[in-house]
């Protein structure tokens, strides 16, 4: 059955070298394989984002791939650090502080790769609190 493995999430970029850049030096992640079609990246476990080149890129707003992190604050910090913009959202049933939203179950935050690519990164909350 298909949820006894691991999934990799593929994402569509316009500009694949860009977005190679993006991903290896800016979120950190380590290049696995590379072709012309596409940039392959290691993410935690066994688990791999693979960014496809596309003539047409995305056109979708919502979150299209999200990081399970341990400490999202962290992560943000981190990730501003190395000179990511952190997406900020005011509108009904969605308001960030600090590029943190409280979403109920977790608490997330969200960046725009240079392909469009609306990504998350999600810390779950200890509901037992």
């Amino acid at each position: 059955m298909l949820g006894n493995y691991p999934i990799d999430v593929v994402l569509l970029a316009m500009d694949l070298a860009a977005a190679k850049v993006f991903y290896a030096d800016k979120i950190g992640l380590r290049v696995l394989n590379e072709s012309p079609g596409s940039v392959t990246f290691q993410c935690g476990g066994d688990t791999q984002l693979v960014v496809t080149k596309s003539s047409v890129g995305t056109r979708d707003e919502q979150t299209q791939a999200a990081f399970r992190v341990a400490d999202v604050r962290a992560e943000v910090s981190e990730l501003r650090g190395r000179g990511v913009k952190i997406e900020d959202y005011d509108m009904p049933g969605l308001q960030t502080q600090d590029g943190i939203a409280d979403i109920g179950f977790a608490w997330m935050a969200w960046f725009i790769d240079p392909g469009k690519n609306c990504v998350g990164m999600m810390q779950i909350k200890n509901l037992r609190e």
